[in-house]
């Protein structure tokens, strides 16, 4: 997707920052504290438990705002973000499902049946790809995606200006039919760039994180719970957003040694500047199930002027993540082509 630019950066970077330590950590560590904490945040502990159990899921994330409140929240900076951009991450959903022979929380990579990722907006996907057996599908609607972004992407109509043997081998591509890549090939290619993983936790390592941080959201984090709708119950975790990665990470910084080459925890001075007010999580359980988690990013804005950003975070079973028939194979070099911007990558 397009590289988001220097004023777009912090939002983004707060946006990530809120999903995982205002809602991941709080679900990790939900079940300490009193007794009432205790309570609640047990339910919501067995509920992420029970994520684990299954062998088919589905995770749809979506930002439910409206461009004029994106506007508020960017304040000054509001000028230099396009309308059609503000448009474009309101309207976007992103949806990911995964299959596999084992309950997930068990599952190593060859259990994985097949993953699938989908990018949509109001008016229908933009991005699509699946992981399945030896290779990667793809496709995008680029004329769709550009309207939505504000900015040029490449189309089929451009094709004209490349050598005929490059044109056969984006055509299809660029027309939006599937089109698939060798995984290993897709692999080998993006480790050569730098940016593979270059490893994961091991369960004794997430284990010592987990005991690392326990103390701190006993002491950080208070939680409550309320009826909902249709006979599901809410449960609200809310915590100091600054004290709660503050004590967050200067836990984990004894542990860096134990984290995969290439991962940094943010220092003292990086957390200065984090937002120092309550930031709340809402658990929505449904007879003991998950259904969704919701945050409102708003409160993370110096002045969020009466604006509201709710990222919304739903469960549910996978959907189709099957092979696509009649998909085109090209060559991993050219899925990674200049002519595309290099957004192409997975």
């Amino acid at each position: 997707m397009a590289r988001a630019s220097a004023t777009e950066a912090p939002v983004i970077r707060r946006t990530v920052t809120g999903v995982g330590c205002a809602a991941a950590v709080l679900v990790t560590m939900a079940a300490c504290g009193t007794v009432q904490n205790l309570t609640a945040g047990q339910k919501v502990d067995k509920a992420v438990e029970r994520l684990g159990e299954q062998k088919s899921l589905a995770f749809g994330l979506r930002l439910d705002a409206d461009p004029d409140d994106l506007a508020a929240l960017a304040g000054e900076e509001s000028e230099e973000v396009p309308p059609e951009m503000a448009e474009f991450f309101t309207g976007l959903r992103v949806d990911v499902s995964v299959k596999s022979k084992k309950p997930l929380a068990d599952s190593g990579e060859k259990d994985i049946v097949g993953v699938g990722m989908k990018v949509s907006g109001d008016d229908g996907a933009l991005i699509e790809y699946r992981v399945v057996g030896d290779y990667t599908y793809y496709r995008a609607d680029m004329e769709a995606m550009g309207e939505a972004m504000g900015v040029p992407f490449p189309t089929a109509d451009e094709l004209d200006e490349l050598p005929e043997d490059e044109q056969d081998v984006l055509r299809p591509l660029l027309e939006g039919e599937w089109v698939k890549i060798a995984t290993s090939e897709l692999e080998d290619a993006t480790a050569g760039s730098g940016s593979a993983d270059s490893g994961e936790l091991d369960a004794k390592t997430q284990k010592k994180i987990l005991d690392a941080v326990r103390g701190v959201v006993a002491r950080e984090v208070s939680f409550k719970t309320k009826e909902g709708k249709d006979g599901t119950e809410v449960i609200t975790a809310k915590a100091n957003f600054r004290d709660l990665l503050t004590g967050v990470f200067d836990k984990l910084q004894p542990l860096k040694g134990d984290l995969p080459p290439g991962a940094e925890l943010p220092t003292a001075k990086d957390l200065k500047d984090a937002p120092n007010r309550k930031v709340a999580v809402d658990f929505t359980l449904k007879n003991g199930d998950l259904t969704q988690i919701e945050t409102d990013l708003a409160v993370l804005a110096d002045d969020p002027k009466g604006a509201k950003a709710p990222l919304i975070l739903t469960f549910d079973k996978a959907a189709d993540v099957s092979a696509p028939e009649d998909a085109t194979e090209i060559p991993v070099d050219e899925f990674g082509d200049p002519f595309t911007g290099g957004m192409l990558g997975v």
